[in-house]
């Protein structure tokens, strides 16, 4: 039985993913900073309490798992530099991190421009969370969300680290699916940094913006 870490489990991406990974053949760990805001958890998972700042308590989650899936917000770049250090000391290698669109510019046009005076300097500490784990020598996926919604639909496309950005907009279901599919088969996109969206949202922003 594959054993995953989800660190910021009681996110709206986690939610969705732990759901579609229950009564799979995996035995689930969620780390959460206040347990008493988990709703939904599977009866057979673990929660963990713990703030992912703290290696001490990261490193405490990590030992034993397979594979270890970070949806974080706050200071993410300290975040990984405790996720990334734990796994290391632990000898665990898979990781998935979300980060966000446009951390390297590479979202074109009028939406890149507004995405870039919507987010401001938080693309930095994205940025930095991003560099730490390339740096590493981890089996990493990181994942750069178009801006979510929370439709109840799968559909969603990837662009490479060094492609063009598509899209504006993709739901939160369909990164949770790219991100189960990837703990299913965890040979798949390896060592990856990947855009996604949804198909035909192009534009100079999100729909619903």
């Amino acid at each position: 039985m594959t054993k995953v870490l989800i660190i910021g489990a009681n996110g709206r991406i986690a939610r969705w993913a732990v759901e579609m990974l229950a009564g799979k053949e995996i035995d689930l760990t969620l780390f959460v900073r206040d347990a008493s805001r988990l709703a939904g958890a599977p009866d057979a998972a673990q929660v963990v309490e713990g703030d992912a700042r703290n290696e001490e308590a990261v490193a405490e989650a990590v030992r034993g798992q397979d594979i270890v899936y970070a949806n974080l917000a706050g200071e993410i770049d300290t975040q990984a530099e405790r996720i990334v250090a734990a796994m290391q000391s632990q000898r665990v290698q898979r990781l998935i991190f979300v980060t966000a669109l446009g951390i390297y510019d590479e979202v074109p046009g009028p939406f890149g421009q507004w995405n870039r005076r919507q987010i401001g300097s938080v693309l930095d500490t994205y940025r930095a969370a991003a560099d730490t784990i390339e740096a590493s020598t981890l089996d990493y996926t990181i994942l750069r969300p178009a801006w979510l919604t929370d439709n109840d639909e799968i559909s969603y496309e990837v662009t490479q680290r060094n492609e063009p950005f598509k899209g504006t907009e993709v739901s939160r279901k369909s990164v949770a699916a790219l991100i189960a599919d990837i703990i299913s088969s965890p040979d798949t996109w390896s060592r990856t940094n990947l855009g996604v969206d949804k198909p035909g949202t192009d534009g100079d922003r999100p729909a619903f913006m």
